[in-house]
């Protein structure tokens, strides 16, 4: 999969204002080779808003995670956050949106949710420099204990970012689904300061039921909500568990924002 081929002379500035001059050559350099058809092996990325360099895989949606994170600065609006302590990141993919937490917060702590095999070994590489602040769990999010499994359908493109989970059928092997109540609890830490969310509109199922565990808990909200799939009206479900919990909503992009005062629960 190929990002572009020829960068514009208005994305190669934004490219080295976003990247660094230096890691905008080695950018440019390792698109090139990503994108070559004989590329097989994962090749390094680096950014000034990465700690450490990160792995990418050729022929994936990696590069277009990167572009997102790195470049178009996804989650820039959420640079501002102060001090938060606990982020979970619930549909890690590779782990770029981790690395930028970790690296833009480095006081903070990181639960990564990944379901899929090939997608979580290339997140664990890249969280293992962040140490003990970062924790990897291969399973997915779900509202309530049950037996999961990934979906054999495509949904959208149907490539590496837009994996998706369903229930088991009775005797389907599969894995045990996790509830944010359990995951919070497994932290250890008082509350949530950032709930990363992006999986593929299982958001619907999870914000559907049992949310009082754990939603008071959570200080601010980044998701991705989608409308169209097999889960149902995902938007819906959100705005009404979130409903008079005293958040402050904005969009950016893709992506639903929810801030909470400080003493509001």
């Amino acid at each position: 999969m190929r990002l572009v081929e020829r960068i514009s002379s208005s994305r190669r500035l934004r490219l080295c204002r976003r990247l660094g001059w230096w890691n905008y050559l080695h950018f440019a350099r390792q698109s090139r080779r990503l994108s070559a058809l004989e590329c097989r092996d994962a090749l390094q990325l680096r950014s000034r808003l990465a700690a450490h360099p990160l792995l990418c895989r050729p022929h994936t949606s990696d590069i277009l995670v990167f572009d997102q994170i790195f470049i178009e600065r996804e989650y820039q609006r959420l640079d501002g956050l102060t001090a938060p302590g606990l982020i979970l990141d619930c549909g890690a993919n590779v782990g770029y949106s981790s690395a930028y937490f970790l690296s833009r917060f480095p006081q903070a702590r990181l639960i990564a949710v990944e379901p899929d095999a090939q997608n979580f070994a290339v997140l664990e590489r890249n969280l293992r420099p962040f140490g003990d602040r970062a924790r990897a769990y291969q399973t997915a999010i779900w509202s309530h204990p049950t037996r999961l499994t990934l979906a054999t359908h495509d949904y959208r493109d149907g490539a590496e970012w837009s994996r998706q989970v369903r229930e088991c059928q009775p005797g389907e092997a599969g894995f045990d689904a996790i509830d944010l109540g359990t995951l919070f609890t497994r932290s250890g830490q008082p509350r949530i300061s950032l709930l990363k969310m992006d999986i593929e509109g299982a958001e619907a199922v999870v914000f559907s039921r049992n949310v009082d565990s754990w939603l008071s808990k959570v200080d601010n909200i980044a998701i991705e909500l989608h409308h169209d799939s097999p889960f149902g009206d995902a938007p819906s479900a959100f705005f009404a568990a979130i409903q008079g919990r005293g958040y402050t909503i904005e969009t950016v992009g893709e992506l639903t924002l929810c801030f909470r005062s400080p003493g509001r629960s």
